[in-house]
């Protein structure tokens, strides 16, 4: 029993099994698909299996294998595995003990990560959405990778259908390109990325003080507006997009986030505000100077 108990407990999954059970091959191949990997003691090639495969009846494994333990806790035999992954409990199981090595390892590496083949083009689509809301999003395309269709085979298997494009956004499954179509649709979208930091370009910039104004030098509302804040005493960080070397790439991004025209594009204390109408109109309702106080703007 103790060596059971130390045999379970060095690897987040752990499968005794036996090299010319059927059942028992199936469930090492279901965990492999999802890109586990498993530590595999094969009882009938074992030294002391027969001793191992007594403790493990006596632990409650009816039939002795395949027994799988997940963080070290018994799971089952093939019929209890197989009614976790129907019900849908099998993955964030293997998530919470850190068993999707593959999958879950590379979702997490950026705030944004998609899963592509560089032949698809709703793949394509999704990666120039999100591109163009100034996204750096990390990019597998699975027909270019030498674990390719094994990773693939993993996506499916957490439910990735079809499997790419496939995203990740914050290290959770969001879905493929109708799920992220539909977000963007209902304006979701650019509130979850801007909560795991992945707006990198317009977002940083925005934050960089009290008071942005992404504007373009032959623009006249964009001097008005910039004109009316320095009447103010505010002293604006101001990005002129015809004169930034990124400036078109900005532009597209501002008006993904529902900037329209482009410019005049004010964020106060990071937030968007609007356009050269929106400050206007704050203005007149006097609501503008208790914003510009509130983040501290009002300089002198």
């Amino acid at each position: 029993m103790e060596a059971v108990t130390k045999m379970v407990s060095e690897r987040p999954v752990v499968i005794f099994s036996k090299s010319s059970c059927c059942i028992s091959h199936s469930i090492k191949t279901l965990l492999s698909d999802f890109g586990v990997n498993p530590a595999v003691y094969e009882l009938d090639e074992m030294q002391r299996g027969r001793e191992i495969e007594q403790a493990l009846l006596r632990l409650g494994c009816s039939p002795s294998v395949p027994a799988v333990f997940i963080g070290g806790e018994f799971v089952g035999g093939a019929n209890e595995v197989m009614s976790l992954h129907l019900k849908r409990s099998l993955i964030p199981m293997l998530k919470r003990v850190g068993a999707l090595w593959a999958v879950t390892k590379m979702a997490s590496e950026r705030p944004v990560v998609i899963f592509s083949k560089s032949s698809c083009c709703m793949s394509h689509s999704i990666k120039t959405l999100l591109s163009d809301f100034g996204v750096n999003p990390a990019v597998y395309e699975l027909d270019e990778m030498q674990r390719g269709r094994e990773i693939e085979q993993a996506l499916l298997r957490l439910g990735c259908s079809p499997s790419v494009p496939a995203v990740f956004i914050g290290g959770e499954f969001v879905g493929g390109a109708n799920e992220v179509m539909s977000l963007h649709l209902k304006r979701s979208l650019i509130p979850m990325l801007k909560r795991v930091g992945a707006l990198w370009v317009v977002t940083k910039l925005a934050s960089e003080r009290p008071v942005v104004i992404f504007s373009k030098s032959s623009c006249c509302m964009s001097y008005t507006i910039k004109t009316l804040f320095c009447d103010f005493g505010v002293n604006p960080a101001v990005h002129e997009l015809d004169e930034m070397q990124r400036g078109k790439e900005i532009e597209q991004a501002l008006l993904r986030l529902g900037c329209s025209p482009s410019v005049p594009a004010v964020f106060i204390g990071g937030e968007f505000v609007g356009g050269a109408n929106e400050v206007m109109s704050l203005h007149l309702k006097r609501s503008l100077i208790p914003m510009l106080k509130r983040v501290g703007a009002l300089w002198v």
